[in-house]
């Protein structure tokens, strides 16, 4: 039976001694008052209790039951109830919430560890809060105060939770073409009629109400993305104080049959002349939507980690257990009759590529996150706009980069059992399974290499990404004279002037060729991913060569940025030599000869 335990000592390393974020906290009025490193520290030591004893141990049995529709009610795995129940009691769902309505007001920072243990202890479950926190934070930043009053309370201390209605059956990344309508009311309601489809925990048993968000189009709408407006649509009505009401028109007209995150629902929603409110005003459904969006892509990254998280501890149980053959150079454990796998030198490069890539993207993801925090708390107007513009340029990195190397790690994970692997009871199948979806939902990584390269880095000149790369030249010329860091610098310092070299190369041949930016996008993000990395572990080993003596976790620390900088970094060099290939051979087919 597979287990999951927290990486406390990890979360803890990057954010106290890399990142410093206790610094951080003290400068922002609205963060010193909620938050310092005592409370955050009590926060994970709870978090991973949750995750551990309650949440993980219900990971596979919903994966072999998963979720049903009977009678138009979703039922949910046996012990989901219960869990939820546990998790809405220990006040978890408002956790990052707006203190006005009940919330903690806790930093992303702090938030993002949090939810990597849920999703890695139980990706199915941890979709649920994940959901829920982008519903709240959209509500929060465009709702009325009326509205804001009604459903947020509830939904932060968890007896109503939250789903996302974005896709339709022929629109998916092209929300501009949806046919869901919203005819106004005279009492400034709406009737919302429609279908969608792909909506995750669009309906289930654990609450008492699911609070929809549901992009719509009102009559006289502009075409396109310009004419989608934001709806509540709550499940069940609420009456002027407070309590629940008439179910309103919404039903779910199927569950969809899924590879993997089986124990969540994902419903095709049908809205019949449902009423909803408006969030945001007319024709602003993409602006309201955007607010939530930077979140839950950091946060799909998060899930990527999770799943790889616990692939890792798996595989090195195993690979400790598992005798096969003797090592290379000779009998390790001459009273047994063969060496556990751990000796052979292709298991252990499983093993560190995993390892490298989950601490890399941990790192990255929680560096994402000081960015949101820094945005959302800083009451500095530049501070802000730099912050604004950091997470524009690093989103798409995060949400593709850390879920394309977590699928890496997972079949890595997989590999490490052999035969055993593709054994359902071992649970490594299920995690590959499970983490698939990642690289999918939240816009594809394909849109999201697009996103970076087009929108973020060449509609705007570049000015993201000079930022960017100004920062990391900053760091590197403060290591520079150290020598101890040469060995992780220096590679650094290359690969930051090939990337620099490779955006321009894009930039320039794209003004030529239109096709060059899609033909250049996923393999460039690669790249850029793999650099940030590098900067990851630059930044931690500088804080690891200092107290090296003083534990081996520092040593191990170091091992790993040695591994990822020797045998995974240089994956750069390919990358860009594939980009450079350029767009013309993509065409060299008509569409009849595929």
């Amino acid at each position: 039976m597979p287990e999951y335990t927290a990486p406390l000592r990890d979360m803890r390393f990057l954010l106290n001694e890399v990142f410093e974020a206790d610094k951080m906290w003290a400068e922002m009025p609205r963060l010193a008052e909620v938050v310092d490193t005592e409370t955050a520290d009590a926060i994970l030591e709870e978090a991973a209790k949750i995750a551990g004893d309650v949440l993980a141990p219900l990971n596979r049995d919903g994966d072999e039951v998963g979720t049903k529709l009977v009678d138009g009610e979703v039922i949910t795995p046996k012990g989901f109830k219960e869990a939820y129940k546990t998790f809405s009691d220990g006040g978890w769902f408002a956790l990052g919430g707006n203190p006005e309505f009940g919330g903690m007001g806790m930093p992303k920072m702090l938030v993002g560890q949090v939810e990597e243990m849920m999703q890695g202890a139980n990706m199915s479950f941890g979709l649920m809060p994940m959901l829920t926190a982008g519903a709240c934070l959209s509500m929060n930043v465009h709702g009325s105060q009326e509205l804001k009053d009604k459903y947020l309370p509830n939904m932060y201390a968890g007896p109503w939770s939250g789903a996302m209605d974005l896709t339709e059956p022929h629109a998916g990344t092209d929300l501009g073409i949806i046919r869901t309508k919203a005819e106004p009311n005279a009492d400034g309601s709406y009737n919302i009629t429609g279908t969608k489809i792909f909506i995750t925990w669009g309906d289930h048993d654990m609450a008492e109400n699911v609070i929809h968000l549901v992009l719509a189009k009102l009559p006289d709408a502009p075409s396109g993305p310009k004419g989608i407006s934001l709806f509540l649509v709550p499940k069940i009505l609420v009456n002027e104080d407070g309590s629940l009401g008439e179910a309103n028109n919404t039903s779910v007209g199927s569950l969809e049959h899924k590879m993997g995150i089986k124990a969540s629902a994902t419903c095709v929603m049908n809205f019949d002349n449902a009423k909803g409110w408006l969030l945001g005003g007319e024709n602003k459904g993409l602006n309201c939507m955007f607010t939530m969006m930077n979140y839950e892509r950091v946060g799909v990254g998060i899930q990527g980690i999770g799943a790889a998280e616990n692939s890792y501890q798996n595989a090195v149980t195993y690979a400790n257990d598992r005798l096969q053959s003797r090592s290379p150079t000779g009998k390790q454990q001459p009273e047994k009759a063969a060496d556990p796998i751990m000796v052979h030198p292709d298991v252990r490069r499983m093993l560190l590529t995993m390892r490298a890539l989950t601490e890399g993207g941990r790192a990255f993801s929680a560096y994402a996150a000081k960015w949101l925090d820094t945005s959302k708390f800083t009451d500095d107007e530049n501070q802000k706009k730099h912050a604004d513009s950091m997470i524009s340029l690093l989103t798409p990195v995060v949400k593709s980069f850390l879920t394309d190397t977590a699928l890496e790690s997972t079949i890595a994970g997989q590999q490490v059992f052999g035969g055993h692997g593709f054994i359902r009871e071992w649970g490594q199948e299920q995690l590959v399974r499970d983490v698939r979806i990642t690289q999918i939902y939240e816009g594809t990584n394909g849109i999201q290499s697009l996103d970076l390269i087009g929108r973020k880095i060449a509609a705007n000149g570049g000015a993201f990404f000079k930022l960017y790369i100004e920062e990391i030249n900053a760091f590197i010329a403060t290591q520079e004279s150290n020598e101890k860091m040469a060995e992780f610098i220096n590679p650094l310092k290359a690969a930051v002037a090939n990337l620099v070299d490779l955006t321009e190369w894009v930039m320039e041949k794209a003004q030529g060729n239109a096709n060059e930016i899609g033909a250049s996008s996923v393999e460039f993000l690669q790249v850029f991913g793999y650099t940030s990395f590098s900067y990851m572990f630059a930044m931690s080993s500088v804080v690891a060569l200092e107290k090296e003596g003083s534990e081996p976790f520092y040593k191990n620390k170091l091992a790993t940025a040695r591994f990822y900088t020797k045998r995974l970094l240089p994956r750069y060099i390919s990358l860009s030599e594939a980009v450079k290939g350029g767009a013309d051979c993509l065409f060299e087919l008509e569409a009849d000869q595929f």
